[in-house]
């Protein structure tokens, strides 16, 4: 699976240093595709992550097999 990511999210891992690539690849791999509400052709992925067991969002396009990650965050 090949990431690239936008400009918001560059701005926001500074802060969110404890998100890793495996984690976010780990949740669009085990969750459910849930349509995102404001925007088309956006996906979101809600999973819990087995090694800390917080709740990980992650905010993604997909262009083939390249997936854009837009945002992520913890929602614990």
């Amino acid at each position: 699976m090949e990431f690239i990511y936008s400009k918001h999210w560059l701005k926001k891992k500074k802060y969110r240093p404890d998100i890793s690539e495996y984690e976010m690849e780990y949740c669009i791999t085990n969750s459910d595709k849930i349509k995102d509400r404001k925007y088309e052709g956006v996906w979101n992925a809600i999973t819990r992550v087995p090694h800390s067991g917080r709740k990980l969002k992650v905010v993604y396009r997909q262009y083939g097999k390249t997936i854009k990650i837009l945002t992520t965050c913890w929602l614990e």
